[in-house]
């Protein structure tokens, strides 16, 4: 069976590699082409740089060389439109694999795959359709998530459910860390769904659809008054990107790593404030165990990696030591 593969970013990066592998392995799958994003200006030299499926393809090309394999024909159309179109069709692609992808498949697109596509989601369908599932899995305190893969359907990620891996959660895993997990399982998952695709079956998702959104970098802003327990939650989902800040003044501090603490004090923390005067947003101190303790609408967080604006990222004791007057503001 011929494929073509479709995605761009890093977590889609070790199922390409699985297409590549079964070929390799003569299991009857070939890696027809790839359609990723267009390269883009990414690095601060101002250069264009290729996606992540765009750049691992060109690695596994050497591989498939010694083995005697031609290299992965790359496609990067601005749009899916009739040139588009014509390039995939004649690279003769039976079924589409898709994850992760930014490109609209429409009828036309779909038509040229006699055993149509399908689609790999990092998360449980019908919970977190859309551009974001990772995050929103992390932002709402979620106790598992998991990888469906799903047939291509006009509604998004819509699509009857072929295969599912679900798997429990930690609570302190950020979206960097679940996204490299999802990577992993999802890969597993693609390789046996095609190794049995003729015996596959298909489900319909159930009721209750949830949709995630395109996460903003505005919405990293912390807002004190939530309680520490959700902070901790957006900090998670926001690293690595948009990441969580707030304010000190005029200067912009971004919070890296916390977690919530029980509302009292520890004992040998250094605060001089009663948690009960204390209006959200106060650094009230440092634990020698735990780091900074920020009060927030509803409990403590314990913040122990920040950093400044254009400065580099430091845990809490080297920034204790060059932050004169920071226990006791306010922060936000």
């Amino acid at each position: 069976m011929r494929i073509l593969f479709a995605g761009s970013p890093a977590i889609a990066v070790p199922s390409l590699c699985v297409l590549s592998d079964l070929e390799l392995e003569g299991s009857g799958v070939t890696l027809a082409g790839i359609l990723t994003n267009q390269d883009s200006r990414r690095a601060r030299r101002g250069q264009d740089e290729p996606s992540d499926i765009s750049a691992a393809a060109l690695e596994l090309d050497a591989l498939r060389k010694k083995r005697g394999l031609p290299p992965i024909p790359q496609l990067k159309p601005e749009k899916l439109d009739a040139r588009a179109r014509e390039e995939v069709a004649a690279l003769s692609p039976e079924l589409l694999v898709s994850f992760a992808c930014r490109y609209f498949f429409g009828p036309r697109f779909l038509a040229l795959f006699p055993c149509g596509g399908i689609n790999v989601h990092p998360s449980l369908l019908p919970k977190y359709r859309g551009a974001s599932p990772i995050p929103a899995v992390i932002l709402n305190r979620e106790k598992e998530t998991g990888i469906c893969i799903q047939k291509l359907a006009p509604e998004l990620d819509a699509g009857d459910i072929l295969a599912v891996d679900c798997f429990a959660l930690s609570g302190r895993e950020t979206t960097l860390s679940l996204s490299e997990t999802s990577a992993r399982r999802a890969a597993l998952l693609l390789r046996e769904l095609l190794l049995n695709f003729d015996s596959a079956s298909a489900r319909p998702q159930g009721g209750g659809a949830v949709y995630c959104r395109e996460i903003k970098k505005e919405e990293g802003l912390i807002d004190w008054q939530r309680s520490a327990v959700e902070i901790d939650a957006q900090i998670r989902a926001y690293t690595p990107w948009p990441l969580s800040f707030t304010r000190l003044g005029e200067d912009l501090l971004f919070i890296l790593e916390a977690r919530p603490l029980e509302t009292r004090i520890p004992e040998n923390s250094e605060s001089h404030f009663a948690v009960s005067q204390a209006p959200p947003g106060t650094v009230l101190g440092a634990d020698r165990e735990w780091g900074f303790l920020i009060q927030t609408g509803d409990g403590i967080l314990a913040v122990s990696r920040l950093q400044w604006q254009a400065k580099k990222a430091l845990d809490w004791k080297a920034f204790h030591n060059g932050a004169r007057g920071f226990t006791g503001a306010r922060l936000g």
